[in-house]
């Protein structure tokens, strides 16, 4: 057997550890079952996501449209202007 440290912050922990307690784990089970996990499936055994569900990939991808179009976008004083030059 070996030990394993990690860092983190005080809230997640908590949080995870509410989770897992749900669940009937604790926390060192917890990151085993990932752990082992992660073996298994030669890859993070889960789709991370953005707060907003999406796949991080298509997370950044939406971030640099929304960028893009502060930039390059046009902007309106109303919804009655938008709709006139939606109409158009």
């Amino acid at each position: 057997m070996t030990t394993l440290q990690i860092r983190i912050d005080e809230k997640t922990k908590r949080k995870a550890k509410k989770t897992l307690e749900s669940l009937g784990l604790d926390i060192s089970s917890g990151v085993k079952l990932f752990l082992e996990q992660v073996i298994t499936t030669q890859s993070i055994p889960f789709s991370p996501v953005t707060p907003s569900g999406y796949k991080l990939r298509r997370g950044r991808e939406y971030l640099k449209e929304l960028d893009e179009i502060k930039k390059n976008g046009k902007s309106f004083s109303s919804v009655d202007e938008m709709f006139v030059d939606i109409l158009k």
